[in-house]
């Protein structure tokens, strides 16, 4: 990619679209945790903790290269998306934990990414390679997340006419840019896609049906509902892969790193859509109306 667009236009775009995150969130959103938390503090232990522990196993198993695996360990640390919503809506899940869960990620993630991100650097990369997230970057992180979704929340609060301008608007972008921004790193890389894709293919397949079937049957398991369980499964299964995109190649300055995000942003939407018509099939909701928290 040419170096302006990935340091000037990338951010700025996603900026755009973490504008369009914040349309869809209020301040209840965060208050709302304290009604079900063990819903939400199950969700974020098993993204947190456990699937980033299963992204570091399948680092070691496939014996992935040092930028491929920090790309999968970013992937990992990212938060969900908004698409995460529209899933949990066509699939009887619970849209407000959905909301609540989109809210807190953004904001853990501000924190929990670079840290996550530094560790992978430290114990994958080697020292002629080293790359790391210093405090600039760091901070670089935090804006691209925090400030567009307080600036999205600011406008919702203030002018709802005009976020509902904006939202379906923003909502096509959101996939127009995922789009093109998969095709921008795989061109960067055309050289070596194939194996990159024979690399980290079986890794990031196996690591998108875990974090949607962790998502689901740990919540399920501890006694949440169903309705709840369904929507923690799409919140962490559908990864913001944009953002793990956009910081490989704009904070990390690496096109092999924004690989693992890139093939899972495949991979995702097509298991997201098989696992809810599963569980629609073989876990189905008697009541048509969903539960809320």
């Amino acid at each position: 990619m040419n170096s302006q667009i990935i340091t000037i236009m990338l951010p700025l775009a996603l900026a755009i679209i973490m504008v369009g995150l914040g349309l869809e969130l209020t301040l209840k959103d965060f208050a709302r945790v304290s009604k079900h938390p063990k819903a939400v503090l199950l969700a974020l232990f098993c993204q947190l903790a456990v699937l980033t522990s299963i992204a570091f196993a399948l680092c070691k198993i496939f014996n992935l290269p040092p930028l491929l695996s920090v790309g999968l360990m970013l992937l990992a640390a990212s938060p969900g998306g908004s698409t995460a919503n529209l899933f949990s809506y066509l699939f009887k899940g619970d849209l407000a934990l959905n909301i609540t869960l989109t809210a807190i990620n953004s904001v853990i993630a501000a924190v929990t990414l670079p840290l996550i991100v530094n560790f992978s650097i430290a114990h994958f990369m080697q020292e002629s390679q080293q790359i790391t997230l210093q405090f600039s970057k760091i901070l670089q992180v935090f804006s691209i997340i925090i400030v567009p979704v307080a600036i999205g929340m600011l406008i919702r609060h203030y002018s709802p006419r005009l976020t509902e301008k904006l939202s379906k608007p923003l909502r096509i972008f959101a996939v127009i840019f995922l789009i093109l921004i998969i095709v921008g790193a795989i061109a960067a890389e055309r050289e070596n896609i194939m194996t990159y894709l024979t690399q980290v293919g079986a890794a990031t397949a196996i690591f998108c049906i875990c974090s949607l079937t962790i998502g689901y049957f740990v919540p399920r398991l501890a006694g949440i509902s169903s309705t709840q369980a369904r929507a923690c499964a799409f919140e962490i299964g559908i990864h913001n892969s944009t953002l793990a995109m956009t910081i490989a190649l704009t904070v990390m300055m690496s096109s092999a790193a924004a690989m693992p995000a890139a093939v899972y942003s495949i991979f995702m939407y097509i298991f997201a859509a098989l696992f809810g018509l599963m569980l629609s099939k073989f876990a189905p909701i008697p009541s048509a109306k969903a539960e809320t928290i």
